[in-house]
């Protein structure tokens, strides 16, 4: 048991800052509960990194210590920090602020759990996590509209939660276990191996946000502050990718499973990226981005088990996607939310104007950025697994997402008919998010080679 605790660490440290933090809480300091949360986030990145290069199980197989899961700690905890940071910004001095720091950080123990889980159990208990502390998280601002994004996130989700552990009962039906590991008896059951598989994706979809299970993302994201939003779309998303990823890989091929993730990759990013044109708001087309976002995780989803690129470019991708994603949020966070606002503010903040082109350009796939690296990474994964009819539609994609970030880069650089006034937003916090995104981008495409060789 003492050697099981001492891999999970890292986990142990964020859940005791957490305690802490809502103690702080109680007693009605957020500020000591924000440096508790960040330092807990911090130490725990810290113990992560002498786990790299671990391939193992702890607690009878059912928690998983692998390239998967280390690096989604040492992705998801920095992540998680940048975005109590935002959150700091945003919701600062406003009554239940600790609450706030607390339940992200809950979260991010359950997509934690999500990316190392080795047991079905494991994979249901990441998704309360992750969702109970997520519906709070969007109901924040206790007005009409973040209530009724909650109520609408909090119904998807029990309605998919519901069926995933009904379908997951069929694959231990089959195998006789809950361990994933076990997965490959179901190679003589085909039905009982499709049925637990339509169940997981509609289970970790949802979280992901994969179509046809993304219709709570764009309303969640407007409704929740835009810190939560930068959340939502980035953390659980991840862990559910990987997830998904950790799940995949012991489930047999020949159940036909990689054509599936193909299909669903295609409809994900299609759907997102054309839903993304016609909207006003940028939150919501950010959000339509995110879903497409998910469809390009699939791309490595679909090569596991047939390329060796699977996971690594599942992994960076994972880091590229958070360091841009978090940025564009962020810079939303100091325009606003509506296309107008950005009318002219490539002008008159110059910096700000640049930040927004690399993060939006990054999220269309143009190099040296780090989203053109994962992305061909991915590409490469895929037609190593013989899917390069999906690469195809992928590069396709990624065309049609430039008109997309283009409609908020154009307005940028047109002459603004009223100057737009920034919000409080523009505190030193989101400057700090803005210059640690900023650089990730930046520096995580430059120095490509020298991260993979670090992924094993």
């Amino acid at each position: 048991m003492a050697n099981d605790l001492a891999f999970v660490m890292p986990e142990i440290t964020l859940l005791l800052a957490i305690v802490a933090a809502l103690v702080a809480e109680m007693l009605r300091r957020p500020r000591i509960a924000l440096l508790l949360t960040l330092a807990g986030l911090l130490l725990a990145t810290g113990l992560t990194l002498p786990l790299l290069g671990a391939d193992t199980s702890v607690f009878s197989g059912t928690y998983r210590v692998d390239t998967l899961s280390v690096w989604a700690k040492l992705i998801l905890l920095p992540a998680t920090a940048l975005c109590l940071l935002l959150a700091r910004a945003e919701i600062g001095g406003s009554d239940r602020e600790g609450t706030v720091y607390v339940l992200i950080c809950l979260a991010t123990i359950g997509s934690l759990v999500l990316a190392a889980a080795g047991d079905s159990m494991l994979l249901v208990l990441g998704i309360l996590l992750t969702g109970l502390a997520s519906f709070a998280l969007v109901a924040y601002p206790r007005d009409e509209r973040a209530t009724e994004a909650a109520m609408k996130f909090f119904v998807f989700a029990s309605v998919t939660g519901a069926i995933m552990i009904f379908g997951l009962s069929y694959w231990f039906g089959g195998t006789g276990s809950t361990l994933l590991s076990e997965l490959s008896r179901l190679e003589t059951r085909p039905v009982l191996a499709a049925t637990g598989l339509i169940a997981i994706v509609v289970g970790l979809g949802y979280k992901a946000s994969l179509v046809p299970f993304h219709f709570w993302a764009p309303d969640a994201y407007d409704g929740a502050p835009v810190s939560i939003a930068a959340y939502l779309s980035v953390v659980p998303k991840i862990g559910a990718i990987l997830a998904l990823a950790q799940v995949l890989r012991y489930l047999p091929v020949s159940g036909g499973w990689p054509a599936v993730m193909a299909a669903l990759a295609v409809l994900t990013m299609t759907y997102g990226y054309l839903a993304a044109l016609v909207q006003d708001n940028v939150v919501r087309l950010l959000a339509y981005s995110s879903i497409a976002q998910a469809g390009y995780f699939l791309l490595g989803v679909v090569a596991i088990g047939s390329s060796s690129l699977a996971f690594e470019s599942i992994l960076f991708f994972s880091a590229a996607y958070a360091a841009m994603n978090l940025g564009a949020f962020a810079v939303v966070m100091v325009v606003g939310r509506k296309l107008d606002d950005y009318s002219g503010c490539g002008r008159r903040r110059i910096l700000l104007g640049i930040v927004m082109v690399v993060f939006l350009l990054s999220l269309a796939g143009i190099p040296p950025l780090a989203g053109f690296v994962g992305k061909f990474l991915l590409f490469a994964a895929t037609m190593d697994a013989g899917f390069t009819w999906l690469a195809v539609i992928a590069i396709l994609n990624s065309v049609l997402s430039l008109a997309v970030y283009l409609r908020v880069v154009i307005p940028m650089y047109q002459p603004a008919t009223e100057p737009s006034v920034p919000i409080a937003a523009s505190a030193i916090t989101v400057k700090w998010v803005l210059a640690v995104s900023f650089s990730l981008t930046i520096g995580i495409g430059l120095a490509a080679q020298l991260l993979l060789e670090g992924l094993y």
